[in-house]
């Protein structure tokens, strides 16, 4: 796969499309707007809506003192981030942070945690208050020590109901008491008990489950993968290696719960799902306008990612099948996405579930550095931005899924229907089966049991929602000294 563009290429481009940022490179910011100005810098050169935003745009200004004049009119960095972008209602999933370290951890996987990883919804009749349920415990941390486990209901946190304005603020601490509650009859009902949890660094190994399942003829592969981590691409391999030894004939993936991460590594498990199409495109990427025409006509190329056969210098663990079903809900997204519409063209996609979140968008971690990468940073801060910088689109050019992607079968998870995480008997796994061995039914929705989606534990501070590629391309600023 192809994630960073080459560095004489990257110099031409520079030399052809960067000349209005020229004059403002003789000129240093001053240091009470060094944040700023690295903000502005890295969005004009790299956000995929750079050409919609007149702000950004190349000769806005005419030298760097224009530009400090209009950087001091934004108190702070986040102000003048969000100020820069495109509408929200386009742009859903850009940020920026004040410490590139959390950063870099969560997009790994490592977070300060208390181990109950939860969705919320909208209690029945309201649109303001909210309650959770656990969907998953974290091993080795506080939750699984607990009297919490997938499917306890909590309607507030230290005797305060959860509402959609308050939720951040009551879940944000290191310790907090969740307090619990009953579901009767539609209704969910405080039963008194409650349950207090503290937070501790924790790294997710995103193989939850990985597991075969025999029913008549069929060895029924069964892997529930939480994140896209390129730490574990190693270990994610090797699970695919007890799948293959075990010689199974189907593969059920649950990619309910995850929010994405790496392109790289959703790469790697479409190769590992498949095996027979190394070389061909799996998906292909889109910049803004300015790098991409560039790329489009000098070295296509480089803007595609292909299935591979190795990670590094070892042998990808390829199944080689021809149909695959998988489990999805509001939560998947990013790259989860990214590996149903990269299949599609490829093999017979069976998606059981619900909606996913629709997020068909990449994004690359820019630092206050001269090539915008971790080399030479700032050391007077450790501001980082994850802006949106492409759009990602299967072989057959198809990338339109921002409402989401639409299950086969739809059967949406909710409180009613919870069991346990990889038995034949949980819905979603059980409709999988009923699927590839001809003689399962769908489970019918109860309507009281249905609740409307709000958010998840993952999603609430956006980072670890995320499809990324793991460097900035560099080089650029050097055709500019």
């Amino acid at each position: 796969m192809k994630t960073n563009f080459k560095f004489t290429v990257l110099l031409l481009l520079a030399i052809f499309s960067f000349q209005g940022c020229q004059d403002m490179d003789d000129t240093a910011a001053p240091l009470s707007l060094e944040v700023h100005d690295f903000i502005w810098k890295g969005l004009n050169q790299y956000y995929l809506w750079q050409a919609d935003v007149p702000n950004l745009s190349d000769d806005r200004f005419a030298s760097q003192n224009e530009l400090n004049v209009f950087l001091r009119t934004y108190p702070t960095p986040e102000e003048l981030f969000d100020a820069l972008r495109v509408d929200k209602s386009i742009d859903r999933f850009s940020w920026i942070v004040s410490d590139y370290l959390e950063l870099e951890q969560a997009l790994g996987g490592i977070s300060k945690n208390q181990g109950a990883e939860f969705g919320l919804v909208y209690k029945p009749g309201s649109t303001t208050d909210i309650f959770g349920y656990v969907r998953y415990v974290l091993p080795n941390s506080d939750a699984s020590i607990k009297d919490i486990q997938r499917g306890t209901i909590f309607y507030g946190v230290n005797g305060t109901q959860l509402t959609v304005n308050n939720y951040q603020s009551l879940l944000a601490p290191d310790n907090y008491t969740l307090n619990l509650a009953d579901y009767n009859g539609g209704a969910i009902t405080p039963n008194g008990k409650s349950v207090s949890l503290s937070k501790t660094i924790l790294a997710e190994n995103p193989i939850l489950i990985n597991k075969v399942i025999t029913t008549g003829e069929h060895k029924i592969g069964y892997l529930m993968y939480n994140g896209f981590y390129a730490e574990y691409d190693t270990q994610l391999n090797d699970a695919f290696g007890t799948l293959k030894s075990q010689g199974v004939t189907d593969l059920v993936l649950d990619l309910r719960y995850n929010s994405g991460g790496s392109v790289l590594t959703a790469t790697r498990l479409a190769s590992m799902i498949t095996g027979q199409y190394t070389g061909q495109v799996f998906a292909k990427q889109k910049w803004n306008d300015k790098i991409n025409e560039y790329f489009e006509s000098s070295d296509p190329e480089a803007l595609k990612n292909n299935f591979t056969d190795k990670i590094g210098s070892t042998a990808i663990n390829s199944l080689k099948l021809s149909k695959i079903y998988i489990l999805t809900t509001k939560s998947s997204a990013s790259a989860s996405e990214l590996v149903i519409n990269g299949l599609k063209p490829y093999m017979d996609v069976v998606q059981i579930g619900d909606v996913t979140t629709g997020k068909n968008v990449g994004s690359i971690t820019l630092y206050d550095s001269p090539t915008f990468g971790k080399d030479n940073r700032n050391p007077n801060h450790r501001y980082a931005m994850q802006p949106i910088v492409l759009k990602i689109v299967n072989a057959a050019g198809f990338g339109d899924y921002f409402n989401g992607l639409t299950p086969t079968h739809q059967l949406k998870e909710n409180i009613g229907n919870l069991d346990v995480l990889g038995n034949s008997t949980e819905p979603l796994l059980s409709t999988a089966i009923g699927k590839i061995t001809g003689t399962g039914k769908m489970i019918k929705q109860s309507p009281e049991k249905d609740f409307n989606y709000f958010k998840d534990g993952k999603s609430m501070n956006g980072i670890q929602n995320q499809m990324y590629i793991e460097k900035v391309p560099e080089g650029i600023l050097k055709a500019l000294d």
